[in-house]
């Protein structure tokens, strides 16, 4: 990759681990318009090397390369009023395919890991394809 300008603040040459992943998102969350943001609060972040088996299977995904993140929940256009309980919402983002998707695309990490996240809290909100693509615009 030649272009050092997509590479991530303070890269040492080394792949960036679950943490600095981790503060990535964290930093994307911090660019969602205000009005999402009381509503995705609760929603706990993991990062994970790759989806397990189980995972894979349960989506139809024959590779662990082909998935980045996943959206584990109940969507908000699901629920009722009365409803408590239950874990809590959570997305993952599994670190070595965003990793090779990154050095595949060439794109900045920083806006590969805000795009994977704000698809997996598209399905938070219930989201068509074409309202995640709109909210990845207005972030």
């Amino acid at each position: 990759m030649s272009d050092k300008s997509s590479l991530p603040a303070g890269w040492t040459g080394t792949a960036p681990d679950a943490d600095a992943l981790f503060a990535m998102a964290e930093a994307a969350l911090e660019t969602m318009p205000n009005v999402f943001k009381p509503h995705i609060s609760g929603v706990v972040i993991g990062i994970e090397e790759f989806a397990d088996d189980e995972t894979l299977a349960s989506l139809d995904i024959e590779h662990p390369y082909d998935l980045t993140g996943l959206y584990e929940g109940r969507p908000l256009t699901e629920r009722s009023i009365g409803e408590s309980g239950g874990m809590p919402d959570r997305v993952t983002l599994y670190r070595i395919p965003i990793l090779v998707e990154w050095i595949e695309m060439g794109e900045k990490l920083e806006g590969l890991v805000r795009h994977v996240l704000i698809h997996e809290f598209g399905h938070h909100f219930g989201f068509s394809d074409d309202d995640m693509h709109a909210l990845e615009d207005m972030a």
